[in-house]
């Protein structure tokens, strides 16, 4: 991302109330996902990113996208769903005659900080009472035509939503409205009080404030966008596919220009809020979820998923399910294993085939090739476990911990009921269950000697044969 040199921080007004319902799910449109943040983060990412100074999200009565702006913005309620205008007058008690105002479409998640900042810089140079966001496009069939006067300003926008809503002429212009402008704070403020609703919907309609300012021997300026995709809104699944596409393929982008290699970008998925370092590869068929953070040099995947997962330097990931878990510098992972929360495992340590590790902490150097479950467990550093190693965490009420020094060996098959300490360069022998302590440099054995019947197997087929003689 560029960026962004602010002249004014500005206020952000997103209007989110009054969304329509086309999306078919009890989930409001603007709380559905988009590359791990829902719709309605983008647009304020945006504005964060272009220096508000403060961000007002207009909401209905029921407050429902409260949950998702996590105290980063203000909220403002609008009762009924009575248009545009009227959303922007229910955050007015928000906005200083002083502020540039910038008002955006909550549903139009690929606005970029650089346009609503190049919007801004526009509109303070002009010194017109409003500066409207414009695109020239080739089918501006459904949009608001933008209506200019002999000296290039704005005279109003007409909209097109039913037939005899505008002229002939007005309807092959191809510049439309985007939905974006910016304001003077108490020009705004002023001509919001003078809109009425003089259509069929009895709606107040944000652009009716242009001719008022124009009436007022104020000025109204245009900014043209020149990226299409910036447009774009979201009203139903479809459209949400479609745009996900085009966020993701720009996550991409952001990525690779900063230095990383995405084998195949069709077969990966990575979420807005992701990090990773220079020179680390994402083989195909990865997905990279929440506050995932890559360092460089790094190798993630084929095959993995990592959820809210810190992964250090030079690591190895292949085939694996990560959540909430940190790997550490050199670590490697997989194939086929299973980090669960709170585990970490520490540098140039191992977690292999099959392997699942929970609420663990895995000493450096210290290696869980295969088959294994490891949890609420304590390891030291050089430890090696051998196959099917497993703590026994839990007795049916409560989680234990295992304690497992350094320098120790564990023989295959080896079970430790926990609570229960290995001293450092402690070694097991086969097939043990531990459910006692073992001393440093100990050897815990904890099995009966073995027994060798003679002649087992011939008397086992004589009496099965005895048997059927009987059943016969």
């Amino acid at each position: 991302m560029h960026t962004i040199q602010a002249v004014t921080a500005p206020v952000v007004v997103i209007l989110a109330a009054g969304q329509g319902t086309r999306m078919r799910s009890s989930v409001h449109k603007l709380l559905h996902p988009l590359c791990g943040r829902p719709i309605i983060g983008w647009p304020v990412a945006a504005a964060q990113a272009a220096g508000a100074a403060r961000i007002v999200v207009v909401d209905g009565p029921e407050r429902r996208l409260e949950s998702a702006l996590n105290g980063a913005v203000s909220l403002a309620v609008q009762e009924q769903p009575l248009g545009t205008a009227d959303a922007v007058r229910a955050a007015i008690d928000q906005i200083g005659g002083g502020d540039t105002v910038v008002v955006v479409n909550g549903d139009a998640p690929l606005v970029s900080a650089e346009s609503l900042r190049a919007l801004v810089d526009s509109h303070e140079s002009s010194g017109a009472a409003a500066t409207i966001a414009t695109m020239v496009l080739d089918d501006p069939s459904g949009y608001g035509r933008v209506v200019r006067g002999p000296d290039g300003s704005v005279e109003r926008v007409v909209e097109t939503k039913a037939a005899g809503d505008a002229t002939e002429h007005e309807l092959s212009i191809r510049e439309v409205n985007t939905g974006m402008f910016a304001f003077d704070g108490a020009a705004l403020t002023g001509a919001l009080r003078e809109v009425r609703a003089e259509n069929a919907q009895g709606e107040h309609y944000l652009p009716d404030v242009l001719p008022i300012l124009r009436a007022h021997e104020r000025t109204v300026g245009a900014y043209v966008l020149s990226d299409r995709e910036e447009l774009l809104g979201i009203n139903d699944r479809v459209q949400l596919a479609e745009v996900s596409a085009l966020a993701q393929r720009h996550i991409h982008e952001r990525h690779m220009l900063a230095g990383v290699t995405i084998v195949n970008p069709a077969a990966t998925v990575i979420d807005a809020g992701v990090t990773i370092g220079q020179d680390t590869v994402i083989a195909p068929f990865t997905s990279l979820h929440g506050d995932t953070s890559i360092g460089q040099g790094s190798t993630i995947g084929p095959n993995s998923t990592l959820i809210d997962a810190t992964v250090g330097d030079q690591a190895k990931i292949l085939h694996a399910y990560i959540t909430r878990a940190t790997v550490g510098d050199k670590a490697s992972v997989g194939p086929f294993a299973y980090l669960r929360p709170g585990t970490v495992l520490r540098e140039g340590s191992k977690a292999g085939t099959f392997v699942e590790i929970k609420n663990s902490d895995v000493g450096r150097g210290t290696k869980v090739p295969h088959l294994s479950y490891i949890g609420d467990a304590e390891i030291g550093e050089e430890t090696n476990l051998g196959a099917s190693t497993i703590t026994a965490n839990y007795d049916g009420y409560r989680k234990h911990r295992t304690r497992i020094g350094s320098r120790v060996k564990t023989s295959v098959d080896t079970t430790f009921v926990a609570p229960v300490s290995i001293g450092d360069d402690a070694y097991t022998a086969a097939g043990s269950v531990i459910t006692s302590d073992v001393p440093p440099g100990a050897l815990g054995v904890a099995r009966q000697r073995q027994t060798n019947i003679d002649g087992y197997s011939e008397r086992r087929r004589e009496r099965a044969e005895a048997e059927a003689k009987e059943g016969q």
